[in-house]
């Protein structure tokens, strides 16, 4: 579990650093983003990953790990527009979306401890596809919850579903890197 800690920081440091630069570049427009918009560039992305994993021919020189990080950063802004609520003018600061990002990492990092805790480490034993796969359902059940105005019977939240979304492809970083090592 020690090494899956580490290994969990060095992606999302990697995720963070990368929306950093980003936040430089075009400040905090993702703040105009509805939940839909941004479970639809989620998706695009996962898309793609599938895509990717099924096809012999690459036409675009972007590997799966971009897309991944950008999985894992459309959905800290997701949590975080759960939280703040959608703006019509971007109000962020870098600093404070930084905190934000950072607030969020903490709260699904836990979760992922206290699964993986349950779970013994099971994503170890799966492959990069399966997480993938894990990644669409998990797209399609938030989409479905956004179809019906976030009422749902039984079933967890939005959050939850984007805090594991983030995990999975967490989990499906961890692996790549690997398997470059």
């Amino acid at each position: 579990m020690q090494d899956t800690s580490k290994q969990y920081d060095a992606v999302i440091d990697t995720c963070k650093s990368l929306f950093v630069k980003k936040m430089s570049d075009y400040g905090s427009a993702w703040r105009i983003l509805r939940l839909p918009s941004l479970t639809d560039q989620i998706f695009i992305k996962a898309q793609r990953i599938r895509g990717l994993q099924q096809n012999a021919v690459q036409k675009v020189d972007e590997g799966q790990e971009s897309e991944f990080i950008g999985i894992i950063n459309y959905c800290i802004m997701a949590l975080i527009q759960l939280e703040k609520g959608v703006v019509e003018q971007p109000d962020m600061s870098t600093e404070e979306a930084k905190t934000l990002y950072e607030k969020q990492v903490a709260t699904t990092k836990k979760l992922m401890e206290d699964k993986n805790h349950d779970y013994g480490e099971a994503w170890r034993d799966m492959r990069v596809s399966s997480l993938t796969d894990l990644i669409l359902q998990k797209l399609l059940r938030v989409k479905q919850i956004e179809d019906n105005q976030g009422k749902t019977l039984v079933s967890e939240g939005i959050d939850a579903n984007y805090q594991d979304m983030i995990n999975y492809a967490v989990f499906a970083m961890i692996h790549l890197n690997e398997e470059k090592a």
